[in-house]
């Protein structure tokens, strides 16, 4: 009995040891999660790897952990001068981003992280073409990663010198000021990297985050929209917009018009699904006009329009076409009410916003290669779009 009662004994002890090593554990776990964070919010991103290394093997089934490893990894890579070392580093960086969307982190961040990291690690280097500028940046890098922030700036400020066109060096003046707080300067050097290039969506996704903080939410809007109509096809300047759509509590979205699908099959041969409701007199028969007329363009219209391309690819105009098309067939059936999704495409059209609504709302590879053109001519329009139909869903014809 008393043999029975030792064991019992024994087996209670055990309990209470594994209990309270769990609960060691797991108030370890917080606390380094604490002090995890607190480095990676100060950009100390060296002094927060060692502990996120530990982390992941604590806490294997937290993605908050692993995406903070990845920027802990890039933050080091950044302080590394050896080639191979430096990819390897961006390698583990894009697997911990990779891991951290398996284990449910969704954000078009992530998302954006994973696709702008080449497998192989490469890239990530070349800030100026002036070798003195580059130097410079990769020194002011350095710092940044390691919390060093005034020389971080300084060194900012000296590549600026030597190339006065280094995109990054103003950009990431301005990200020393937004993590000091010194939002009026942060706003200078942001506007100085929009100026040195419009074209490029990362000044204006910054920009706002300042603006965030200080709740100067419809600034922000603006800068998040500027960001998206320069990269519409970019995960991390949707991630921009559709931030400040949740902080706001706005609803995104795009016109609903189901465009007619062509599929290939087995045989070879096209297949059109014609969007009509049967019986209806609402001039949606009118939808066998977007296939024809795309077939015209693949036919002679392409090579005509584009003769120095060569090989034939859906494009801008030729989807603007064919979607105008269908609203010229219904018109001329003069039914008895329009149906809703030819009126909005008329609708469109009619404000002058059908090749915004095609680059923004349904592009695909070919159409995409539109764009740059497109923006640099209209880049009102694409504005004036999000603002009017992106922002708010605003679908009625």
């Amino acid at each position: 009995m008393r043999h029975q009662e030792r064991n019992i004994i024994a087996v209670i002890l055990a309990l209470i040891t594994l209990a309270g090593a769990i609960a060691a554990q797991t108030g370890d776990t917080a606390a380094l999660k604490a002090q995890g964070k607190s480095l990676v919010d100060g950009q100390r991103f060296t002094e927060a790897l060692p502990i996120y290394e530990k982390l992941a093997k604590l806490a294997p089934n937290d993605p908050e952990v692993f995406r903070n490893l990845g920027f802990s990894l890039l933050g080091q890579a950044a302080t590394i001068e050896n080639d191979q070392a430096k990819r390897s580093l961006r390698v583990r960086a894009r697997e911990s981003f990779i891991k951290a969307k398996d284990l449910g982190d969704n954000s078009l961040l992530v998302k954006g992280l994973i696709d702008g990291i080449p497998p192989d690690g490469s890239g990530g280097q070349g800030f100026s073409d002036n070798a003195e500028a580059n130097n410079e940046m990769q020194k002011a890098e350095a710092f940044f990663a390691s919390g060093k922030l005034d020389e971080a700036f300084k060194a900012y400020q000296d590549a600026l010198a030597l190339d006065p066109r280094c995109y990054y060096a103003a950009l990431f003046s301005g990200d020393v000021m937004t993590q000091t707080n010194r939002y009026d300067e942060a706003e200078k050097w942001y506007q100085r990297a929009i100026l040195i290039n419009p074209f490029r969506e990362t000044a204006y996704r910054y920009s706002a985050t300042p603006l965030m903080r200080q709740g100067k939410y419809d600034q922000a809007r603006d800068r998040y929209i500027e960001s998206f109509i320069v990269a519409p096809y970019d995960r991390l300047a949707m991630s921009g917009i559709a931030q400040w759509a949740e902080a706001t509590k706005t609803q995104l979205g795009h016109p609903k018009i189901d465009i007619t699908k062509t599929t290939v099959g087995q045989d070879g041969k096209e297949n059109t699904a014609i969007n009509v409701n049967p019986g209806a007199e609402d001039g949606s028969i009118a939808w066998i006009a977007y296939s024809a007329t795309r077939e015209a363009w693949k036919k002679k219209k392409f090579a005509k329009t584009f003769p120095n391309e060569g090989v034939y690819r859906h494009s801008l105009v030729e989807e603007a076409d064919a979607l105008r098309s269908v609203v010229s067939m219904a018109r001329s059936l003069k039914p008895k009410t329009l149906n809703s999704q030819i009126a909005m495409i008329d609708k469109l059209d009619r404000e002058g916003l059908l090749e915004a609504y095609i680059l923004m709302a349904i592009p695909d590879r070919g159409i995409a290669q539109d764009h740059p053109g497109y923006l640099r001519a209209n880049r009102d329009k694409l504005r004036l779009y999000v603002l009017r139909y992106v922002i708010g869903q605003k679908n009625e014809a």
